[in-house]
């Protein structure tokens, strides 16, 4: 027996090498249900743990962005349709190389080349790369990375961002995440609902109002910060605001749930 899609093989008897196809020898492929029987009566499990191998490394669990309903698709597959409301799920990543402003919606990565300029009024996906120019507007369903020096105008909405280690980045818009790690530089206005992470040697310039926040030995910390559930339904309703730069001096009173700037490395 050999594998269908074999280019070549070796004689078990005379050790000869061979394409399947010669006529010196001979390869029959019993049908499939007799390899199953035959392979389950030496090892029951055998064919379970194939099947749960092959499906956990080339199958993957993706979201319908309109009824939220979850099921599984090929890791090759550029497209999908729900199998709760029958919506077409675009699953390609996109390069941003150029100049781009049509919409995006996909299941996929976008990755904004460091030459791309992204100025898309609608752009939905499940991961991004930014290391070029975002004008338009971005929801991104899980991890956005940010790498990237300069000024972004346009509006982030993340589960997740990451502030690279040599980005130096101004948000001129509010960002609004689950949670945000920060291992470079940025200046902007941050609501999370979960945690802010500040590593080592990292700034970051503006008012946070998050769950928790986390600043490293030798981390940086300049703005308003307000910690707390009621502070961010509060910080949802307020217009966005620019960063306010660090006053000179500290006020002796400080609002309740605000900590006055710079707050010390922890």
């Amino acid at each position: 027996m050999e594998y269908a899609a074999a280019k070549s093989t070796m004689c078990r008897q005379c050790g000869s090498h061979f394409a399947p196809s010669a006529p010196k020898h001979e390869i029959r492929m019993r049908p499939k249900e007799e390899r199953v029987e035959a392979a389950a009566a030496t090892d029951p499990s055998l064919f379970q743990k194939i099947e749960g191998f092959w499906t956990k490394h080339h199958n993957s669990e993706i979201e319908c962005f309109e009824c939220k309903a979850k099921h599984e698709v090929s890791s090759a597959a550029s497209s999908s349709f729900c199998p709760k409301c029958s919506t077409h799920i675009d699953l390609r990543d996109y390069k941003i190389t150029t100049s781009f402003s049509r919409s995006i919606k996909t299941q996929g990565e976008i990755h904004i080349m460091p030459k791309g300029d992204l100025s898309s009024t609608t752009v939905t996906c499940r991961a991004a790369l930014i290391e070029g120019k975002m004008r338009g507007n971005m929801k991104c369903v899980g991890t956005a990375t940010i790498n990237f020096v300069g000024k972004i105008p346009g509006r982030l909405i993340a589960e997740n961002i990451v502030i690279d280690r040599k980005s130096d980045v101004h948000f001129f818009r509010r960002l609004q995440v689950k949670s945000i790690e920060i291992r470079g530089r940025m200046t902007g206005e941050i609501v999370a609902e979960g945690a802010v992470i500040i590593h080592r040697n990292a700034l970051l310039d503006g008012n946070v109002t998050a769950k928790s926040i986390s600043v490293e030995k030798g981390g940086i910390f300049m703005g308003q910060l307000i910690i707390g559930t009621s502070g961010l339904a509060q910080a949802e309703l307020l217009p966005e605001a620019a960063p306010v730069p660090a006053p000179a001096a500290v006020p002796e009173e400080i609002a309740p749930g605000a900590v006055p700037h710079p707050l010390p490395a922890t």
